[in-house]
């Protein structure tokens, strides 16, 4: 019998086509009277739209959120809340606006709503990383967990395919470690399972037909399932190497989960066979890490860190950063292992799974 103990986060969710609606009844419940609106730029006029949604309680909008949440925009954010007297936040948008809110509640314990219009899950987990000096630092702490998560389907129309579909697999990337994580449990591997199979039967379909709303609804749920995975578990190597390679190279978030994952995922496989079987039958693969790799192939994603930004040179200086600073993995981190793992993810090759030396 597996012994397991987990913690269930509060929150309330509202899931449909047109749920933004309720976006002032759901402020009122909250108590908000002075709103601002974080954003990062300004979308198909999304902004505005919640703006005029809110009415006389909004008093305000920043909409200069940042990919990997730089402390100096948090900074600036902060300072324009204290300005207008903020009670409340609302957030429209895909990590970067997400990331952002979170920051500033954790730095005010304002309450948030956030209506998010991508995959990336982290609307419902309690966890923020900011960057600071080429460095991402990792908070978790209850004031981050957003009050209400609004996910209308229908904000998710403007994104288009390719960023939704890299946004999607960033998604994925919290299941699959989920799946081994040292404090895994049997809630957790189902409901990561299902966020899997959800965005893996909705992704093809947006990539081929961005207006495709039932797929566009399927992507969201599997969202918010994956993103609950990395709210009630910890994460291990990919996360570390994405928050390593993003804080120092400034690397485009999604694109980058996409590129590591399926090499780590064959640097553990070896360890964690039993545990990654589900997501190997997923994608139709003898192994996890090249169902994983050929699935982001088949959408037409850039494989290669180096095609993203990533300079050859910075693969000795993140195998460095990573063993300095090493999240918990269910197998041992060496500097050879990662060093052959980036330069495979550096490259863009198929990946390699790693024979276990420890």
């Amino acid at each position: 019998m597996e012994s397991f103990c987990i913690t269930m986060n509060p929150g309330r969710v509202l899931f449909g086509s047109g749920a933004r609606l309720h976006l002032a009844e759901e402020a009122g419940r909250l108590n908000m009277q002075r709103v601002v609106v974080i954003a990062a730029g300004r979308r198909a006029d999304q902004p505005g739209e919640i703006e005029r949604l809110l009415g006389p309680i909004w008093v305000g909008t920043f909409d200069e959120a940042q990919m990997h949440t730089p402390v100096a925009v948090t900074d600036k954010a902060l300072h324009f809340l204290r300005a207008r007297g903020a009670d409340g936040l609302v957030t429209i948008g895909g990590g970067s606006a997400i990331g952002l809110s979170k920051a500033l509640a954790l730095r005010t314990d304002l309450p948030q709503i956030v209506l998010p219009t991508t995959y990336a899950g982290s609307e419902v987990t309690p966890v923020v990383g900011e960057t600071r000096d080429g460095q991402k630092q990792i908070f978790s702490d209850p004031r981050i967990l957003p009050e209400s998560v609004i996910y209308d389907v229908d904000l998710t129309l403007a994104v288009r395919p390719g960023a939704a579909v890299l946004s999607g697999l960033n998604a994925i990337a919290h299941a699959v470690e989920a799946l081994y994580a040292r404090d895994r449990n049997p809630l957790v591997s189902s409901i990561a399972i299902a966020g899997i199979e959800l965005l893996a039967s909705a992704l093809p379909v947006i990539a081929r037909d961005g207006s495709d709303i039932p797929a566009r609804a399927r992507a969201l749920q599997g969202a918010w399932l994956c993103g609950t995975c990395l709210a009630l578990v910890g994460m291990s190597l990919h996360h570390k190497l994405c928050h390593t390679l993003g804080g120092m190279f400034d690397l485009p978030h999604a694109a980058l989960h996409a590129a590591v994952l399926p090499h780590a995922a064959a640097f553990n496989e070896s360890a964690v066979r039993e545990h990654l079987k589900p997501v190997a039958r997923i994608f139709g693969a003898a192994d996890a890490a090249t169902g994983l790799y050929r699935f982001a192939c088949e959408l037409g994603v850039e494989m290669a860190l180096g095609a993203i930004g990533m300079p050859e040179s910075g693969v000795a200086t993140a195998v460095e950063a990573t063993l300095e600073n090493p999240y918990w993995n269910p197998r041992a981190l060496t500097a050879e292992g990662l060093r052959a793992l980036l330069e495979d993810a550096f490259a863009g090759r198929p990946p390699y799974i790693q024979t276990r030396r420890e």
